[in-house]
């Protein structure tokens, strides 16, 4: 098996795991706040992190000399998972998926003002396509608008931020100490707040607290061996199997099927997106030295 086919099988078991955790979300969402799933997810994703770190190269991987940066992303992820949660709970999975599908657009906008960067007149375009589909899936005014949408607007922000803070912090900090750190902020968030939203579990609620945390970690874990089997440019677009996902989970579950303008919307997102990976990685080809 090539690097790069290895790559794209685990780009996909890692999408696959970010769509059932969002399944499973969704659905402890009908009964628990966004902020009791958010802390349970991070209790048990929190050790098996500290425990990949020891095997990736020893705990002391997790010191840092930027705790402030790490504090920043911290309330970042917060910001991202609490919107992102509230949105699956409000709207079908299919349709919820591909709103977040707009987040590498906006982190390609925010990257001129916080970080920059230049656009380039392809890259604008194809990003004003992507927001035409989002337009599409949302429909704002219109009598199929709905609230949660916002909120997953609100995910996709932030996530961008995230992003655009690892691109600046992340080649100064292990990688380890980055996920360990932007996960403990939320989970001590979340305990402080824990008591005023607290609603007891049932038994089968435990099972799916524990198999969301497991999943998250597990997600994280295939997709950075993804980017190391295979280059960003051939296992990225692999991140939109994640809409086969939803589709099929959400109507297995929940009996949901997407209309025509979820799908028409989605394709248009996805095209933005395979665009600006394409255009990314010719660029990154000429700059390349041929000698």
């Amino acid at each position: 098996m090539t690097p790069s086919l290895k790559g794209i099988l685990c780009m996909c078991m890692g999408v696959l795991c970010l769509a059932i955790g969002d399944a499973i979300a969704k659905w402890l969402g009908e009964v628990h706040s966004p902020l009791q799933i958010i802390f349970f997810r991070t209790l048990v994703s929190l050790p098996l992190i500290a425990v990949l770190a020891h095997f990736g190269g020893g705990l002391t991987k997790l010191r840092t000399q930027r705790p402030g940066v790490h504090l920043v992303r911290g309330l970042i992820y917060t910001g991202t998972m609490f919107f992102f949660v509230l949105g699956l709970t409000l709207l079908p999975l299919a349709e919820a998926t591909a709103i977040a599908f707009v987040a590498p657009l906006f982190v390609t906008l925010l990257s001129v003002p916080l970080l920059g960067e230049k656009i380039d007149p392809p890259v604008l375009a194809a990003s004003l396509l992507g927001f035409v589909g989002v337009l599409v899936v949302v429909r704002p005014g219109g009598d199929a608008f709905h609230p949660g949408a916002l909120a997953l607007l609100a995910a996709a922000v932030f996530y961008a931020l995230m992003m655009i803070t690892a691109r600046r912090y992340g080649v100064r900090e292990h990688l380890w100490a980055m996920v360990f750190y932007m996960t403990l902020v939320p989970l001590l968030l979340t305990a402080v707040a824990l008591p005023w939203v607290w609603q007891t579990p049932h038994p089968w609620h435990w099972l799916g607290f524990l198999g969301a945390g497991i999943i998250g970690v597990g997600a994280t874990a295939f997709i950075t061996l993804a980017f190391r089997f295979a280059p960003a440019a051939i296992a990225a677009p692999f991140d939109y199997t994640a809409m086969l996902w939803a589709v099929i989970l959400g109507w297995w579950f929940w009996g949901e099927m997407p209309d025509v303008w979820v799908f028409v919307g989605s394709t248009l997102i996805i095209g933005s997106g395979l665009a600006i990976a394409y255009h990314d990685r010719r660029t990154t080809l000429k700059r390349r030295p041929t000698a």
